[in-house]
């Protein structure tokens, strides 16, 4: 995927934290996790875990924290 779809990807990523920030925040993050679990294909999971790997630029805290909670892709 392109760096635009990585772009896209953290904008998406931090609409979603957004959403979820509005919950305690012991939980936004778990949950946030969860939904990018179920509703995300895996190579979007795979290159957002990718991009934190490489720093997470562009990510608020609790999309990155819930990306640092998903497993690794197979």
């Amino acid at each position: 995927m392109s760096h635009n779809s990585v772009e896209k990807l953290v904008k998406m990523a931090n609409q979603i934290g957004a959403f979820f920030g509005a919950q305690k925040a012991s939980q936004s993050a778990a949950g946030m996790a969860e939904h990018l679990m179920k509703f995300w294909d895996p190579r979007m999971r795979a290159l957002i875990i990718e991009h934190v790997a490489h720093g997470g630029t562009g990510l608020d805290p609790i999309a990155l924290e819930a990306v640092k909670k998903l497993p690794p892709v197979k």
